[in-house]
């Protein structure tokens, strides 16, 4: 059984189409255990609509919260506390891929970050990176707290417009896995998705 954390080096770069592409390559159920803003089409919404297997199952974010912001601010102005604790994996014998909010040092409430969550779920993180000014620094940075705390990386995904400069940077300096990357498209439709699940299949 494949179980992955997707998480990527900030906001925006990529993180739902990512986690769509891999749950579609490997027919897995999909979880998002915070989701902030966005109600009216969430993440699970995005991933759902463009997975077409029939084996997935989408569970039920754990916090649906108003306010598009970090997950902590947003849950304060709903009176309420993240608990991270009682954050628990669905109870699935299939495979599984989690989507985190934000990148890794985006706080859950007071004291956890997501990257506490990582750790606490006890899986393997997919990390999604984008090309633009600043992306090296955040990627290795990335890279480097995850290396600090001992969290197992499957790879990395580059994720849009291609710069193979700072992307064999980043693979040599940081030594991570290379997957397939996500390239600058028009339109993301389940047939694009299905289409890059294939290209993931060998590596995952």
């Amino acid at each position: 059984m494949k179980r992955y954390f997707v998480t990527g080096i900030g906001t925006d770069v990529g993180k739902t189409v990512a986690a769509a592409i891999l749950t579609e390559a490997l027919q897995a159920d999909y979880w998002k255990p915070v989701q902030a803003g966005g109600l009216d089409f969430t993440d699970t919404d995005m991933v759902k609509s463009l997975v077409s297997n029939e084996q997935s199952v989408f569970h039920p974010e754990a916090y649906r919260l108003k306010m598009a912001s970090s997950p902590h601010k947003a849950a304060a102005a709903e009176g309420i506390e993240i608990d991270v604790h009682g954050l628990t994996l669905p109870d699935t014998q299939n495979n599984l891929i989690v989507e985190g909010a934000g990148g890794l040092m985006v706080p859950l409430n007071k004291r956890y970050l997501v990257l506490d969550l990582v750790q606490q779920l006890g899986l393997e993180v997919i990390l999604v990176s984008r090309n633009y000014l600043g992306s090296i620094n955040h990627t290795l940075l990335t890279a480097e707290v995850l290396r600090y705390r001992k969290v197992p990386v499957a790879g990395i995904i580059f994720n849009g417009e291609e710069n193979q400069t700072s992307e064999d940077f980043i693979i040599k300096y940081t030594g991570l896995r290379r997957l397939p990357s996500i390239r600058q498209e028009a339109d993301f439709c389940q047939e694009t998705v299905a289409e890059y699940a294939r290209e993931f299949v060998p590596y995952l």
